[in-house]
């Protein structure tokens, strides 16, 4: 009996959940910061990292200030692929990547879509800052971390190859 078809259904459902999941913190905290942060309010944490509320308009790094609208789309394009890929079987590794992955980018494509006076507008909503280090949110780590389960996915799936 080929039990492919159930654990492939089993990790669209782990994706899934990651996606859910990476989102609703996203959003979350995005929301929290937007009303303790308001009006330069900092708040310290431990040694460099500190809460400071910040607004990017552009993509990774506040580079590309003002295009927004064209990384809003790219990454919609992104989510679309990461999607159509859970169609056909993977290992967990690359599943729980695809769920980081996609949540994350979903969580600062509304804030583009929703923080804004129009379409794909509005400016990703950052909150951790470490200081020495470009200032961040959920869904950035979300997205950076799920990109690392890709990269180790398929070193594993080259090494049994």
């Amino acid at each position: 009996m080929n039990d492919a078809p159930e654990r492939n259904s089993a990790s669209k459902s782990v994706a899934y959940v990651l996606m859910a999941i990476i989102i609703f913190f996203d959003q979350s905290t995005k929301h929290w910061s937007l009303n303790a942060l308001s009006a330069g309010k900092t708040i310290k944490i431990f040694w460099t990292l500190q809460l400071n509320l910040v607004f990017n308009s552009g993509m990774a790094f506040s580079q590309g200030q003002g295009v927004g609208r064209i990384i809003g789309v790219l990454a919609i394009g992104v989510v679309i692929g990461l999607l159509i890929s859970l169609r056909k079987p993977m290992s967990l590794v690359t599943t729980i990547g695809t769920g980081l992955l996609v949540g994350g980018a979903c969580g600062n494509i509304l804030d583009r879509m929703f923080r804004g006076n129009g379409w794909m507008s509005g400016a990703v909503v950052d909150f951790i800052d470490l200081q020495w280090f470009p200032v961040f949110n959920v869904a950035d780590s979300a997205v950076t971390i799920g990109a690392g389960f890709l990269i180790l996915g398929a070193f594993n799936a080259r090494s049994r190859a």
